[in-house]
């Protein structure tokens, strides 16, 4: 069982009286306090991923520095932590780069394939007391905090008293934790870090970006208006994913930049046309080159992130043998990624957001080109239309239908998906989340069909650029030969599959599903 340890902030020594006679004060005879030492300076840095994936798992992860060893410290949910020492680290970091440890082992299973970074930084003065009972034994420790914020933006922090029980003291920490909560006319909370209470003083707050469309629209507002502010949070996404793509932190930035590049797209294509006239035109032409520009260096990261894996695949061929296509990969990665942050710098970039930003924030509030179409009517109509054509042309789909008929559905499949999400503020989401499903099962077949042969193509063309290289042996190349066939049997089964999963979403039940989504706006 851990150890009892609560938290009291006390606000009291705001009005000048120093934190420990505001403790003192509050023990009053039931129990004394006594010095464990000189105060020391503890440096510390709050890390989480760019979409706060540690804090949305309810953990804080603290690298600690001071006149200790440095420290990584992991605080779970219920308070538990975990802690490994940790010196010579830069950030940012995978969780992979760090240090062998419990912190890592658990780190890698919540941040995947992102990396960490500080989210906040403070200074503490930290001074340690022991709290002892009438009979002069040490029942618990008080550690007086006094933290002042450096990042995201300079603050200062209520003095907050860690108190920690001694073994077998359990009640009698309890109760020196009640009588500091009420000195302070503020209850004990449980033990943990003040990130939060950082944030806030910063004028922050944790899971302020996340890669999901949270848009929340009514149905009866205008749907320009309605574009205009999915649009509006697209444009954010886009821009807040900017620096890290340039700076190569992790390959999620890149990913979450282009996801909202194509939302933008789609939202421009199949809605534009409550815009005021031209912007649809314009403004897609400079969209799809964004598109195009961080095309080749996303594809690359793909094929990286699934080296291991298609290494590991291998039956024939040693994983080993693959080491040169893995060499050519980083290397074709390398030249891609320049000309990708060349163009994120461009003129043309900076004025495609800033003009697509002015625009949109210059829009009238009234009602646009279509009157009196509201956001709900604009939601059914497309997205009406657009299952409407996915069933039409996966009806028409045969056993005989060449590559193109299932990569022309999946554009569709797509298409319904982000207009799906554009408008998901709309409806239940309960099913919402049943329609969503039912397609999501057809897009993934659609996709691993897709893909695999994507892929196949691409890899003979690796080969036919490595076989131009110097010292790549032919071993190297039987391997990628092994791999297009295994991606060839993959897009083959997906093919079979097809027939079932369009079958399972053209059903009547899924049918019903999309009708009752349609039918009821949320209000």
């Amino acid at each position: 069982m851990l150890p009892y340890a609560r938290v009291v902030v006390l606000p009291a020594d705001a009005a000048g009286q120093p934190a420990d006679e505001t403790a003192r004060g509050a023990l009053g005879s039931r129990f004394t306090l006594a010095s464990a030492g000189r105060p020391r300076t503890v440096r510390r840095a709050w890390l989480d991923t760019f979409d706060w994936r540690l804090h949305r798992a309810g953990c804080t992860l603290e690298h600690v520095t001071g006149p200790r060893p440095a420290e990584l410290v992991l605080t779970g949910r219920d308070g538990a932590q975990l802690t490994q020492q940790a010196s010579r680290l830069s950030w940012p970091a995978l969780a992979g780069e760090l240090p062998a440890g419990p912190v890592r082992d658990r780190l890698e299973a919540l941040s995947g394939i992102r990396a960490v970074q500080p989210v906040a930084r403070a200074v503490s003065t930290v001074q340690d007391l022991r709290v002892l009972n009438t009979d002069a034994k040490t029942v618990a420790w008080i550690s007086l905090d006094h933290t002042a914020v450096r990042q995201p933006a300079a603050a200062q922090l209520p003095t907050r008293l860690l108190v920690t029980a001694v073994r077998g003291y359990q009640a009698e920490a309890q109760q020196v934790a009640r009588l500091l909560a009420d000195a302070a006319g503020a209850a004990a909370g449980p033990a943990g870090s003040p990130l939060d209470a950082a944030l806030a003083a910063a004028g922050r707050r944790a899971e302020d970006y996340s890669s999901k469309l949270d848009v929340h629209l009514s149905p009866g507002m205008p749907a320009q208006a309605a574009l205009r502010d999915v649009l509006l949070y697209l444009l954010d996404a886009l821009e807040a994913n900017v620096p890290g793509t340039i700076r190569d932190v992790d390959t999620e930035f890149l990913h979450d930049l282009r996801v909202a590049v194509r939302r933008t797209r789609s939202a421009l294509k199949l809605a534009g046309d409550v815009l005021p006239s031209g912007l649809r035109e314009r403004f897609g032409t400079e969209f799809k080159w964004l598109g195009d520009l961080t095309t080749p260096t996303r594809d690359l990261d793909v094929y990286l992130l699934g080296y291991q894996d298609m290494a590991a695949a291998l039956i024939s061929a040693k994983p080993a043998e693959l080491a040169p296509f893995h060499a050519h990969l980083r290397a074709q990665r390398a030249a891609e990624y320049r000309k990708l942050v060349r163009g994120l710098r461009s003129a043309r970039f900076t004025r495609l957001t800033c003009e697509w930003r002015a625009v949109l924030t210059g829009l009238p509030p009234g009602r646009g080109r279509r009157g009196g179409y509201s956001a709900a009517e604009l939601a059914a109509d497309r997205i009406g239309r657009a299952h409407r054509r996915v069933l039409r042309q996966g009806q028409a789909i045969t056993p005989d239908s060449p590559p193109e008929r299932l990569h022309d559905l999946r554009k569709r499949c797509k298409e319904l998906r982000y207009l799906l999400e554009i408008f998901a503020s709309l409806y239940s989401p309960r099913a919402h989340q049943r329609v969503v499903k039912d397609l999501k099962g057809l897009q993934d077949c659609l996709g691993e069909f897709q893909d695999r042969q994507v892929q196949q193509e691409e890899i003979r063309e690796f080969a036919s650029q490595m076989m131009g290289e110097e010292g790549v042996p032919p071993t190297a190349l039987l391997a990628m030969g092994e791999l297009a066939g295994q991606l060839g049997l993959a897009q083959q089964g997906a093919r079979d599959e097809f027939a079932g999963q369009f079958r399972e979403f053209a059903s009547p039940a899924s049918e019903h599903r999309f009708r009752v989504l349609m039918g009821g706006t949320s209000r």
